[in-house]
């Protein structure tokens, strides 16, 4: 049976079609997977289930029922709970007050909050859920792991019969994904469905019975999980084969260009030591928390390290701020993209010159020409898709802005490349694009470290792999020799 049909949606905004005519049926009980690159329709799709917009034509049937959303208040109330990628709560209030926001046990008249009740309820959730969080726990001190958790304790407060997860497990280490997919499977075995989306084709695969596919906003397919393959679901998402997600040029290395010794910061890491030649793709992996950012950030100078020393082309820099790092050469490329590497609300031009924008000052006037030159030229060279320059990022697709954050810094002609997840929460297509770009800037010299936590990517990636553990480097393997379980291994052993 059908809790949930989407019948014909389609959705246009001015100038764009998001959805024609798509089709999509979600069972009582099941766990559904919605894949698609960016822009293929699946947020337009989530908003329409939820009440966020309404469609331009098309039927939306729940519970056997024809029904409208005027908004998402109406959804809520019928029992369908949406999570997103970055969990909507607030960090300040503690745990039960996020769960019952907007719907606390209040007496009728006077609307005085039953507190005593407020607590015991979510404790019983969280018992129900099998996880350890305390309801009078602040949320500012909790992982993001458990944030999620709190988000689906939170759907479960309302009685939610559909749960949707967006991007659940992009910022989960391999540990909290497991338990993320054991709670899925409770909520499964009590009866809830759940519509699960990532770009995370392997989780899909671990969780979902079935899988539906969106391209340009058009619904390309249905399949049971048992009757698709990896390759096959790929082809239904971009409409091609994607025959080498891991472009890798062999390129022969150059001098050092970057040492990093005895670096450590109080809490966080300490003797890390690496050092990064011309040519090479320096791997950095570890599960969440072991330091991995930190250590780049460090480098960057956005936390400058309480000991230890860097130097670059052999000679010690001191580094203190991020400006002491860009005058070095050194770029970094932030895991928070939308938060850290891009300005939403600026364009596509003034984003990828503002850390050059000084080259086009005259007598304090600004070069508008020069400027957008310059950003023909880095905007043309990673191949963004944008309405134009003048477009801002905001309105880009992930792997866009991506795109956007990585051309900046090679306008400022940085050699010394930090990436931080480069393809975090990006569909394949650009993934493909992307590591084979930095493959690209390799192959001409640049010296690059990759942060990822994505064990496929370091491993297709790197020309040598460092991991590690609770902020101390466990392990060193060249690419020849590198394994996933060796690596997995030393990154999950405390005497690795």
């Amino acid at each position: 049976m059908n809790i949930l049909e989407l019948r014909n949606i389609t959705r246009q905004f001015p100038g764009v079609t998001a959805l024609k005519d798509v089709d999509f049926q979600l069972r009582a009980g099941e766990v559904h997977a919605l894949v698609g690159e960016n822009g293929a329709g699946k947020s337009t799709l989530v908003k329409i289930i939820t009440g966020v917009l309404q469609p331009t034509q098309g039927e939306l049937l729940y519970e056997g029922q024809p029904v409208v959303w005027h908004d998402a208040r109406d959804s809520i109330q019928r029992g369908i709970a949406a999570i997103y990628q970055d969990p909507a709560i607030f960090p300040d209030l503690n745990v039960a007050e996020n769960i019952f926001m907007g719907h606390q046990p209040h007496h009728k008249t006077t609307r005085k909050i039953y507190w005593r009740q407020l607590y015991l309820q979510t404790e019983e959730l969280m018992r129900s859920l099998n996880v350890h969080i305390k309801a009078t726990d602040r949320i500012r001190g909790l992982s993001i792991a458990e944030r999620q958790l709190v988000e689906i304790a939170k759907a479960l407060s309302i009685n939610a019969k559909i749960v949707i997860m967006d991007e659940p497990t992009s910022a989960l280490s391999i540990s909290e994904s497991k338990e993320l997919f054991r709670i899925i499977a409770d909520l499964k075995r009590q009866g809830v469905s759940v519509i699960f989306i990532s770009h995370r084709l392997e989780d899909i695969f671990q969780v979902a019975d079935r899988v539906t596919a969106l391209r340009d906003g058009t619904h390309v397919g249905t399949r049971n999980i048992g009757e698709v393959t990896l390759d096959g679901l790929v082809q239904m998402m971009v409409g091609r084969e994607v025959t080498n997600l891991f472009p890798k040029i062999q390129v022969e290395q150059g001098r050092e260009v970057l040492r990093v010794e005895g670096l450590a910061r109080k809490g966080e890491f300490r003797d890390v030591s690496f050092q990064v030649r011309e040519g090479e793709i320096l791997g950095l992996y570890g599960l969440v928390g072991a330091g991995r950012t930190e250590v780049a950030k460090a480098i960057f100078g956005m936390t400058p390290p309480d000991r230890g020393a860097i130097s670059i082309y052999g000679e010690p820099a001191t580094i203190r701020k991020p400006q002491d790092a860009i005058a070095k050469g050194i770029a970094y490329v932030p895991e928070d993209r939308d938060k850290e590497g891009i300005i939403l609300n600026m364009n596509v031009t003034s984003n990828i010159t503002l850390p050059i924008l000084r080259q086009f000052s005259r007598l304090g006037w600004l070069d508008n020409k020069g400027e957008r030159k310059t950003a023909q030229e880095y905007a043309s060279m990673l191949d963004v898709k944008s309405a134009g320059l003048h477009q801002h990022v905001i309105g880009l697709s992930g792997g866009n802005k991506q795109k956007v954050s990585l051309a900046k810094w090679l306008a400022s002609q940085a050699k010394i490349l930090l990436f931080d997840e480069p393809t975090k929460g990006i569909d394949i297509g650009a993934k493909s694009s992307v590591h084979r770009f930095i493959s690209e800037l390799a192959a001409k010299g640049y010296a690059i470290v990759m942060i990822s936590s994505e064990l496929p990517e370091i491993l297709g990636m790197s020309d040598n792999i460092l991991v590690m553990h609770e902020g101390l480097i466990k392990g060193y393997f060249s690419r020849k020799d590198a394994t996933q379980e060796d690596i997995l291994t030393t990154a999950l052993a405390d005497n690795a």
